[in-house]
């Protein structure tokens, strides 16, 4: 792909204070990591040349979600012990760290981690809270969790997932997201299930507006209290369906690279980010599958500037933005913004 000469330096971005909100830990593991533990386990998969096309995204790939999603069959295979589920935590953790990311929100699947060696669910979720910590206090990058919950997956195994994660929201829990297919597999059987996550002290995302319309995006507002959308960016096709989310002061997780390598948007540059935010929303840019899309929160700062021809003081207010929506405490989400605003650079 062509791009005009940049005006500032990639590295410049990279030295960057960031926030990252909309991160999956499944989609964020190690090339090395998974050779390793194929090794360890005798996983048919040995040799990165065999490897690296089933999980992460190649130019010559086609750019459909079909596509992108089959990585995640593969990577399902690695989740082989409690040692692995914590390692790939802490490194997720760290490569954040090392991308400059000081706030970092990352959703996990309890119900994916599980499934290789069936491993009841609460121990799943206390390995990634483990390496959460660990990688936190090796490398100063706050870290938060949020539990992710799939739309095809009965909503009593939602449910086991919320109450668990209600119990663990004084160790780093801090939202619920729904994931996954959003066309075949409306959001409303799982109204109760958010309503019982709001009432027990969970934030609320939900994947929604990314392959399915703008319909999805109103339901996730109205009927499951989403205070943040993930990706969302079809919410352009309904008037309405904007003013209500401008009206409600929803936040939208969009993440640029990989609404294009997943095909909801032909071209990088037909990308709505901007339409978007000339209509008034809020929205933050993050990464979704660093690994899988092979980039960092740093590359999409770099695309949505030189590319995209947003300024650097409209970076500036969307890391704030990010800060401002972070899942957490007033006085900490308070403390966070005042840090960013004196480290960013000043654009007046």
């Amino acid at each position: 792909m062509d791009h005009p000469s940049p005006h500032r330096p990639a590295e410049f971005y990279r030295v960057l204070p960031k926030v990252e909100l909309h991160r999956h830990l499944e989609g964020s593991l190690r090339l090395i990591t998974l050779l390793e533990v194929a090794r360890a386990h005798g996983l048919d998969l040995l040799g990165t040349d065999r490897l690296r096309p089933l999980v992460q995204v190649r130019a010559e790939d086609p750019y459909t979600s079909k596509n992108f999603l089959s990585k995640f069959e593969t990577l399902r295979k690695f989740y082989r012990s409690p040692e692995v589920i914590g390692r790939i935590t802490q490194e997720a953790v760290a490569d954040a760290a090392a991308d400059n990311v000081r706030y970092l929100e990352l959703r996990f699947t309890p119900v994916a981690l599980s499934k290789a060696e069936n491993f009841p669910l609460a121990e799943v979720i206390d390995w990634v809270i483990q390496g959460a910590r660990q990688a936190e206090a090796e490398s100063g990058t706050i870290t938060r969790l949020i539990a992710s919950v799939n739309r095809h997956e009965s909503p009593d195994l939602a449910a086991q997932v919320v109450e668990l994660a209600i119990q663990r929201k004084h160790d780093g829990v801090v939202g619920l997201d729904l994931a996954g297919n959003e066309v075949d597999f409306p959001s409303s059987p799982f109204i109760e299930v958010f309503a019982e996550a709001q009432r027990g002290g969970l934030r609320t995302t939900v994947h929604a507006g990314e392959w399915g319309g703008a319909g999805n995006v109103a339901a996730a507002i109205t009927q499951l209290g989403a205070e943040r959308i993930g990706h969302g960016v079809r919410v352009m096709e309904d008037a309405a369906v904007v003013a209500l989310a401008r009206e409600r002061g929803t936040i939208f997780e969009v993440c640029v690279t990989s609404n294009y390598q997943t095909g909801v948007v032909p071209a990088l540059n037909e990308h709505p980010l901007k339409e978007m935010r000339e209509a008034g929303l809020e929205v933050t840019i993050n990464t979704d599958d660093p690994s899988i899309s092979q980039i960092t929160l740093s590359d999409e700062y770099y695309l949505v500037c030189e590319h995209l021809g947003l300024s650097l003081a409209d970076l500036r207010g969307h890391i704030l933005a990010s800060a401002r929506a972070a899942f957490l405490p007033e006085a900490e989400r308070k403390n966070l913004v005042c840090a960013l605003e004196k480290e960013l650079p000043d654009t007046g």
